[in-house]
């Protein structure tokens, strides 16, 4: 039997009411409506939750976008803007009686522009699409999250993605210039320009990882990089985790600022490598992959130094990638450690908490105190230079229990974070996952900030509205329900 289905008959005619008066409006794209079509836009990467949208809109036109935001306003139907889906806090989740607006046909390079090193594209297009164009030009897109063969630059853009090159290339927030986007009653607007800055306020930066509560994005001009000449990766081996972590801040600390600085404890590791063979030190406690890019003579300079420092905190054992193979292979490994977390457990909750980079041998040690408490078990890689952790706990989905656990230990992970100095997300976004830890990290005043840049943009709270900043009721019942490290909070906390 459907949701649909269960529903009071004076409820069932009434979204059927709603339903006709939109495809009459939409007629001119598509639309889905039947539940075995919009079944597929229940969640995102986060499929804990769910929740079946009224409908689904596939507009290919900028015009179709403000007409479908135009109707929607007037009908008071909520909106949740959707890019490929790969989101994992739930910012894509449909809202009850709301329609789920897709980017996905919105998929085209509009131009690649060599000369000023720069790409406009629709808010559908593959983040690593981006490279590939641009590859024949010697270019290519620096923002590279693990999801990039299949998430989106409109996604990218909501959640200010990052990658294992964000250290030294930057978030998307670094790499994009300008965007065009259309607001909740249907006007276009734009943020940012083709030159170097902007005048006024910086409403571009406000605007990358505003999570599709602001307006909806329908083009992007993005940086291009030159492909280095040249590039090796450093696999330094550690047997223990807080050496590891304590090597990282010793690489910043001399000045020492690699393409990429990435870090995966001994069961990520060993998970990975019966994943894809990568050649990992499976004896290692923990690995730290470090690339240095640039000119030949560059990278042989960092790469001596960086063995220098090593070698002086604690390494075990160092290879460095000989060939471009093997390079791509040593970065497989990391980039394939969510897929690989999937042969150990049916489930695996992944975190996103950042904090200072002196930090991660303290976070660790608590999280293997958390596995103890919580009966987890949880592997550990993350972008180690900026501090970004991404904690992976394994849990069985089909057990009640074990989820409910499971999101009390990645609460708990995230607000460890916030105490060791840190924020509870680098790049996965707030969505409805976060939305109680945002009670934690933020007073009062500073969530009703919040909400007035919100009410700014979208004043009637349409567009992906109740996610990422909570009301003060729902923190004031977090608060009386929740006790912090060592007690499982009560189970009727405020979720979605």
């Amino acid at each position: 039997m459907t949701e649909t289905a269960t529903l009071p008959v004076a409820e069932r005619q009434r979204r059927a009411d709603l339903v006709h008066k939109l495809r009459a409006a939409f007629a001119d794209c598509q639309f889905l409506f039947e539940t075995e079509d919009t079944v597929a836009y229940e969640c995102d990467g986060l499929a804990a939750y769910r929740q079946l949208p009224l409908a689904v809109a596939l507009p290919e036109t900028e015009a179709q976008v403000q007409h479908i935001l135009r109707v929607c306003t007037e009908l008071k139907v909520p909106v949740v803007p959707r890019g490929a889906g790969t989101c994992l806090s739930g910012g894509a989740l449909p809202i009850e009686d709301g329609i789920v607006l897709s980017l996905a046909k919105f998929k085209h390079i509009v131009e690649l522009n060599p000369l000023a090193r720069t790409a406009t594209v629709q808010p559908g297009v593959r983040n690593l699409a981006i490279s590939e164009a641009a590859a024949p030009y010697g270019l290519y897109y620096a923002p590279d999250p693990s999801s990039q063969i299949a998430c989106t630059i409109g996604g990218n853009v909501a959640e200010n993605s990052g990658g294992v090159h964000c250290l030294k290339y930057g978030l998307t927030v670094n790499n994009i210039l300008k965007v065009r986007a259309v607001t909740m009653d249907g006007e276009v607007v734009e943020f940012g320009s083709l030159a170097p800055d902007a005048p006024g306020l910086d409403l571009l930066g406000v605007f990358i990882g505003s999570e599709g509560m602001f307006a909806v994005v329908t083009e992007v001009v993005v940086k291009l990089v030159p492909k280095p000449q040249c590039a090796q990766v450093i696999m330094a081996s550690f047997d223990d985790v807080v050496k590891g972590g304590e090597a990282v801040a010793a690489i910043i600390a001399a000045g020492i600022i690699p393409a990429g600085l990435e870090m995966m404890d001994g069961p990520a590791t060993r998970a990975v490598e019966e994943f894809v063979h990568a050649g990992y030190d499976l004896s290692a406690a923990a690995i730290l992959l470090c690339e240095a890019d640039g000119t030949p003579e560059e990278v042989a300079e960092e790469i001596a130094r960086t063995i220098a420092v090593l070698e002086t905190s604690g390494v075990t054992r160092i290879q460095v990638s000989q060939s471009e193979a093997e390079r791509l292979m040593f970065w497989s490994g990391r980039k394939n450690a969510f897929p690989a977390a999937g042969r150990l457990s049916p489930d695996y909750y992944c975190m996103d908490g950042t904090i200072p980079r002196r930090h991660i041998g303290t976070l660790l040690g608590r999280i293997a105190e958390m596995e103890r408490q919580y009966a987890l078990r949880c592997i550990n890689v993350f972008h180690a230079g900026d501090g970004n952790m991404h904690p992976l706990i394994l849990f069985n989905g089909n057990d009640a229990d074990e989820w409910h656990r499971a999101e009390l230990f990645g609460a708990d992970i995230l607000e460890t974070c916030v105490e060791l100095g840190g924020t509870i997300t680098g790049e996965h976004g707030v969505g409805v996952e976060k939305i109680n830890s945002m009670c934690v990290q933020f007073s009062p005043e500073e969530r009703d900030a919040f909400f007035a840049v919100k009410h700014a943009f979208d004043p009637v709270g349409l567009l992906n509205n109740d996610k990422a900043i909570p009301t003060r009721a729902r923190c004031a019942e977090y608060g009386k329900l929740h006790v912090h490290h060592g007690q499982l909070p009560h189970p009727d906390l405020p979720r979605f």
